[in-house]
């Protein structure tokens, strides 16, 4: 610590991980790491676990980290284009950095939907299992 600095009171743990926890820090990276975090999604891609399915999930992010961008998943692949899709499947609407969140593991997403951070259109069971075809993201 430096001399002649005295913090006032404790400062708890929860103070200084908590804002790790809900995502704060991807604001601090600036706005192209919801870029580089789409762009490398397709290596993270598990195509067992996506099976046969065709999907197309929409992201809407706004914010700092904001912007468009559609994922989709057909015949064992996947690919990654900025801008909107014409005809998807499930439509994410929350802030750039909640996806971040939510995507890496540091926000659970269910509580972010409940809490209405979080909106979800289409097919809901086609949301639920976008998890799934990407365990390695953190």
């Amino acid at each position: 610590m430096a001399q002649g600095y005295r913090p006032r009171g404790r400062v708890s743990s929860a103070a200084i991980v908590l804002p790790w926890l809900i995502g704060v820090h991807w604001r601090a990276m600036g706005p192209g790491l919801v870029r580089e975090f789409f762009r490398t999604l397709p290596s993270k891609f598990d195509a067992e676990a996506a099976e046969d399915l065709t999907a197309v999930y929409q992201f809407d992010l706004s914010g700092p980290q904001g912007g468009q961008y559609h994922v989709e998943i057909k015949d064992g692949a996947c690919s990654v284009r900025e801008g909107t899709h014409p005809e998807p499947h499930v439509t994410f609407s929350m802030s750039g950095d909640d996806c971040l969140a939510v995507l890496s593991g540091g926000l659970d997403g269910p509580s972010v939907f409940l809490s209405g951070r979080l909106q979800i259109s289409g097919d809901l069971g086609m949301a639920m299992q976008l998890r799934a075809m990407f365990p390695t993201v953190q």
